[in-house]
């Protein structure tokens, strides 16, 4: 402990990051992730969540933020490995970005990392609904999931829908065609609807179109365009198991000190927080490697459950041992975790 750097030092020593030195950073630890794992045809997840700053740092602006609204912020995007949820790649923006801002640009410097291994599937959030990022996926040729915005058009086009078909109790889908005026050829879009008397938690918007219609209003719509030739339950049902991301950004702000890290420059605190992203990852690897276990434990449980444990040095003779308070049912379990021979392939779930 008495070696540990103190605030003043790692404070100085972010100092010293570039965007030039950020980026190098976080190419090569991101890409060595990567290139190690044994893994390919993935889903990539892409977001942006909201940061917010009580200070005056730079890049920190008034923009949208639902929960300190006229707060500064930062508004980063994250792109996630959802297959061994871990992340693959994190810009910091002023807080004055929209969601899609510098998006493209993002998506490409994310895929040069996997080298030669192939994103399989892509999935956005209605921010990212636009033209040119739908374009751009394409030209690439990958599989992608967009979540709809609900402009007036879409909701035109749910309101003239009058066929239906029965998923579950409360719940219809419908697939068909669509195309704005503004694009060259038309895309796929699969609508959900959830009646509320069947599912009274059930997530998605209102037709804000047709306020007082008496279908709409008993029911809550989603929609997303996609080019992949799944059924209309299977897109749905993949685009749903996207809400993870949301659960890792969570774990990054809470546990890892996503919200915590800053600096006065912009690109220091954007190094300052690739390493704690770095941080996940390992943990992450951790999890997959070591533990094993069907459910991923966030860092608060694994911190009492496997790190912080109470222990004491004992010495026997010529032999010092080491004395670990444990239950006999979790000591087995425990001296099992490093015994995991490290030159193995590990068996990442959902692969």
């Amino acid at each position: 402990m008495a070696k540990t750097p103190g605030q003043d030092a790692c404070k100085r020593y972010f100092g010293k990051f570039t965007q030039s030195i950020s980026q190098e950073v976080s190419r090569h630890f991101f890409s060595w992730f990567f290139r190690n794992l044994q893994i390919n045809y993935f889903t990539l997840d892409i977001d942006s969540t909201i940061i917010t700053r009580y200070g005056e740092q730079e890049g920190a602006k008034k923009g949208y933020n639902p929960n300190k609204k006229g707060r500064n912020s930062h508004h980063p995007l994250i792109a996630f490995v959802n297959d061994v949820r871990m992340v693959a790649s994190f810009w910091l923006r002023s807080g004055n970005s929209s969601s899609s801002n510098n998006f493209i640009s993002f998506l490409d410097d994310t895929l040069s990392r996997f080298g030669d291994k192939k994103v399989g599937l892509v999935r956005l959030d209605s921010g990212f609904c636009q033209n040119d990022i739908m374009c751009h996926l394409e030209s690439k040729r990958l599989n992608y999931i967009v979540a709809a915005r609900f402009t007036h058009p879409i909701q035109h086009v749910i309101d003239e829908q009058d066929f239906w078909l029965t998923v579950d109790d409360g719940i219809q889908i419908c697939g068909k065609s669509y195309r704005s005026e503004s694009w060259q050829a038309p895309r796929r879009i699969v609508i959900v609807r959830q009646k509320l008397v069947d599912r009274p938690k059930a997530t998605g918007k209102m037709l804000s179109l047709f306020p007082e219609d008496e279908i709409h209003r008993n029911y809550r719509y989603s929609a997303c365009f996609t080019n992949v030739e799944y059924s209309a339950v299977d897109v749905w049902r993949n685009y749903r198991a996207r809400g993870d991301a949301e659960n890792r950004i969570k774990e990054l702000k809470q546990d890892f000190g996503a919200e915590s890290f800053n600096l006065k420059e912009f690109f220091p605190t954007e190094a300052a927080l690739i390493f704690a992203m770095i941080a996940y990852n390992l943990m992450s690897i951790f999890r997959i490697f070591v533990l094993q276990e069907k459910t991923q434990k966030t860092l608060s449980t694994l911190r009492y459950r496997t790190f912080a444990i109470g222990a004491y040095f004992e010495k026997t003779g010529d032999t010092l041992k080491l004395k670990i308070a444990l239950t006999k049912k979790r000591r087995k379990w425990f001296a099992g975790l490093w015994d995991y021979p490290i030159d193995l392939t590990a068996k990442i779930p959902n692969a």
